[in-house]
């Protein structure tokens, strides 16, 4: 059953995997490995996590498995980001309509 995206970029040691792999052009398990304090146990099933999401993809070179950001994924998520901060500030933009309105007819009425 896939992952979803949310629930993968919910954990924080997951995301700072996104940040390494977003920074490098193919990142060796083991180097992801090497930069946590937790098992390699426990950094492998973040990454299977983030596999399952569809946010990166695993290459096998030899003995070593090479792990590269999926850029069209996070792209998507991009969007989507996009999407709803359109919606938030279209909202937001109507209340601070409706806020000046009642702050210029509390001014009236205090002068009167």
């Amino acid at each position: 059953m896939p992952v979803d995206i949310f629930s993968a970029l919910a954990d924080p040691t997951r995301r700072k995997i996104l940040e390494m792999l977003a920074d490098h052009d193919g990142f060796p398990a083991s180097d992801i490995h090497s930069q946590f304090q937790v098992s390699a146990q426990a950094v492998s099933q973040h990454l299977k996590i983030l596999r399952e999401a569809g946010l990166v993809h695993v290459e096998k070179k030899a003995q070593q498995r090479i792990y590269r950001i999926n850029t069209e994924a996070m792209a998507e998520f991009e969007d989507w980001v996009i999407s709803m901060k359109r919606r938030w500030s279209s909202r937001l933009d109507a209340l601070d309509t409706v806020l000046k309105a009642e702050m210029e007819k509390l001014k009236q009425t205090q002068k009167e």
